[in-house]
């Protein structure tokens, strides 16, 4: 083969490819919206509000999240391991009628160690596991952010003596939210981040999975969260 056909080749060649991945840039255009709008739900919108409605810049936070994490594998719990995380959380309930923002501190701890505990980056890298959990868990991840910001605000408040910092139906607020999270933490036969989708699309069409709490309640089911046996009293908690 001479040189002249050679170099021609190795163009055609170059050519192809160049189109290939034009191709695959222009697919992913096109599909990758409505892909992180299905895997995310609510976080989606979460991520598009945070940087000011630019939803190219939401979606390349979403799309990089789901490459650092997407692969991950949660470890299933035994069940001793699920009965005495479930008891934590029970007391953590409890000790809220008394002392709120205590009970609130307490649950985040216990979130980030059972988050840790499934194979998630531990409690002390909270902005990466944050960003782990919600690509698997996007329906109630921010349960877990608000009740880590309403603690670390009991905890400034605790420091500076103001009296500042989130209310007891805040708190409140923030501990019921956070326990839909706990929830699929604890339920490892329950629907992972990576079947969401399908699950939200689902539910739409009446043919939700449930969740496997015995309650009736379906996998983006944030309502129901609020009305479930497991949500405590209202009935005027102390303030610490």
């Amino acid at each position: 083969m001479s040189t002249g056909m050679i170099i021609a080749v190795i163009v055609i060649v170059a050519a192809v490819v160049l189109v290939a991945a034009l191709l695959t840039l222009r697919a992913r255009g096109r599909h990758g919206g409505p892909d992180l709008k299905r895997r995310f739900g609510p976080e989606y919108e979460r991520t598009v509000a945070r940087h000011d409605g630019d939803t190219q810049a939401a979606e390349r936070e979403l799309a990089e999240r789901v490459e650092r994490h997407g692969g991950l594998r949660e470890r299933p719990l035994e069940a001793a391991e699920r009965e005495r995380y479930a008891d934590r959380w029970t007391a953590v309930q409890e000790r809220f009628v008394d002392a709120p923002r205590e009970a609130v501190a307490e649950a985040d701890r216990l979130l980030a160690e059972v988050a840790g505990v499934r194979g998630y980056p531990d409690g002390g890298r909270y902005e990466e596991q944050l960003a782990a959990l919600s690509v698997h868990h996007a329906d109630h991840v921010d349960g877990y952010r608000r009740v880590h910001r309403v603690a670390g605000d009991g905890a400034v408040t605790g420091a500076n003596g103001s009296g500042s910092g989130a209310g007891t139906e805040e708190l409140r607020t923030a501990l019921v939210d956070a326990r839909a999270l706990f929830d699929d933490l604890i339920d490892t036969g329950g629907t992972t981040g990576r079947h969401r989708a399908h699950a939200r699309a689902g539910s739409a069409s009446g043919h939700g999975h449930d969740h496997g709490d015995g309650g009736g309640r379906r996998s983006g089911d944030t309502e129901g969260t609020r009305t479930h046996a497991w949500s405590f009293s209202k009935s005027h908690p102390k303030e610490s």
